[in-house]
């Protein structure tokens, strides 16, 4: 039998809303109790500035969270408590590994509660940290969104988490859509499963000029300086200067150093959900789609499941939507669908449209990762071998890891923790695998070969899988080791 297809209300999912929350975030704890978080998140980039944020959190009392009720309390007092978490570790000259007791007793708490890591998580920054600016206009509107709360205080910042609210409020009809598609495949009904892939292949087009208007307040100079040092996690953060990660001081003595990615776009759940109802399956970076089957038919094995980043990026999700997709993955059919009716062009033109619109997508966040931290980090690696004295004092952080040449050159992180560019190729080319047509295939396919097919704007790749950007920067190479923002 069967197993039964979700019902987005199991699972904290409104239908109009997606996995933005089913309320609008409170903008503040109202229970008097917990004033002096509040108060420490309202002058918090104040606080940064004058460099008396660690002195602040250190004088907090540790708050209970017996007084934490609702839903939305909880994800309140997770939002306050891990951007004081950030601007504790960060705000400084250098990282701070020892989390006081302040933080870390309420914080650990709040996650256990939550079932989510102590880290800002896309949730935190983003799903659970906007409001609308007039409560009578759509709440998911980019022109009608306000962030509650920032690190920097910046436009550029704010800027930055709303075009991803705004991108998830985009992409929330997809997801009853794209189980009535589930639904009308189990039932044979093609023509069902048809609308509903070219609404979703026009739902991905409209995503991907709303990622593109992040150009329009948010700076590059000042996010790659300012902005993603904050967002930075514990995890690979050895050149930032947290070789071992964080400790959580809970009063009862040291305790061992975790490890954590920071927020990163990976986290978000709409874009796995795509990938899952499309049936794309993603490797862990490196990893070719014949090595798995080449290695096990030698072995005369199975091939066995590997872990890989999308994976691990969901234990960063709320568990809600992480059982969601689950779920979802478990009734997916459409591949198997669309594959089994070849002959039905219509259908089959919907589905590999569907991934060419997803594959643009992740083209033109290379593009956007290139052109906030690729250009930025190599302005920042040339102004590290000047002679000219330091103007202030030397700061460490993400953004201010020393480079070598290439052949020494230590691996840029993103704010997830990992090389970013090696696992955003292979993820735009996973993409485009399970297309049907051989029109498709030679469309979505990234070899030398089909150059004539497909090719990105402003971006050229060679053979040998060096990427090449082309624009007002001139021409340059973009090695394997950089990293970036954010990861789709």
């Amino acid at each position: 039998m069967l197993p039964p297809i979700p019902v987005l209300a199991d699972y904290d999912i409104d239908p109009h809303r997606g996995f933005l929350p089913p309320e609008l975030p409170l903008t503040s704890l109202l229970d008097p109790y917990y004033s002096k978080w509040e108060i420490v998140i309202e002058k918090l980039h104040a606080l940064i500035l004058s460099r008396r944020i660690r002195s602040t959190v250190d004088r907090l009392p540790v708050l209970s969270t017996v007084y934490l009720h609702s839903d939305a309390e909880w994800r309140r007092a997770y939002v306050v408590l891990t951007f004081m978490l950030h601007a504790y570790i960060w705000g400084g000259d250098i990282p701070e590994e020892v989390i006081p007791p302040s933080i870390s007793v309420p914080l650990l708490e709040v996650c256990e509660h939550l079932d989510l890591p102590p880290v800002a998580t896309y949730a935190a920054v983003c799903l659970w940290n906007y409001k609308p600016i007039f409560a009578d206009e759509p709440a998911e509107d980019l022109n009608n969104l306000a962030v509650i709360n920032t690190l920097t205080g910046s436009t550029d910042e704010q800027w930055f988490y709303l075009v991803s609210v705004a991108i998830e409020a985009k992409g929330a009809p997809m997801l009853p859509s794209m189980l009535e598609a589930i639904a009308a495949a189990r039932r044979g009904d093609s023509s069902t499963v048809t609308s509903c892939l070219q609404g979703l292949a026009q739902c991905i087009t409209e995503i991907t000029v709303i990622m593109q208007r992040l150009f329009e307040h948010c700076d590059p100079h000042v996010f790659y300086h300012k902005v993603r040092p904050f967002l930075a996690g514990s995890k690979n953060m050895g050149d930032a200067g947290l070789p071992n990660g964080v400790m959580f001081d809970i009063g009862t003595g040291p305790t061992e150093f975790r490890q954590y990615g920071g927020g990163s776009n990976a986290q978000s759940s709409l874009l796995q959900f795509f990938d899952i109802v499309l049936g794309i399956e993603h490797r862990p970076t490196g990893v070719g789609p014949d090595d798995d089957r080449s290695q096990s038919e030698s072995e005369g094995l199975s091939a066995k499941p590997r872990h890989n980043f999308i994976q691990e990026m969901r234990q960063y999700m709320p568990r809600e939507h992480r059982r969601f997709l689950e779920h979802v993955g478990s009734v997916a059919n459409i591949r198997e669908f669309v594959d089994a009716r070849r002959s039905d062009k219509a259908l089959c033109l919907a589905y590999d449209a569907s991934l060419a619109m997803l594959r643009d997508l992740r083209d033109k966040h290379i593009q956007v990762v290139s052109r906030y931290i690729i250009v930025k980090s190599r302005e920042q690696r040339r102004n590290s071998v000047s002679t000219n004295p330091p103007i202030s004092r030397p700061v460490m952080n993400l953004a201010n890891v020393r480079h070598g040449d290439k052949a020494g050159s230590k691996k840029l992180r993103g704010t997830g923790g990992t090389a970013l560019i090696p696992f955003l190729k292979q993820a735009r080319d996973e993409t485009g695998e399970p297309a049907i047509d051989a029109w498709a295939r030679r469309l979505l396919s990234n070899g030398p070969a089909n150059r004539g097919f497909a090719t990105l704007d402003k971006v050229r790749e060679h053979a040998d899988g060096q990427i090449e950007i082309v624009g007002m920067a001139g021409t340059w190479a973009m090695d394997e080791s950089e990293g970036g923002i954010c990861h789709w």
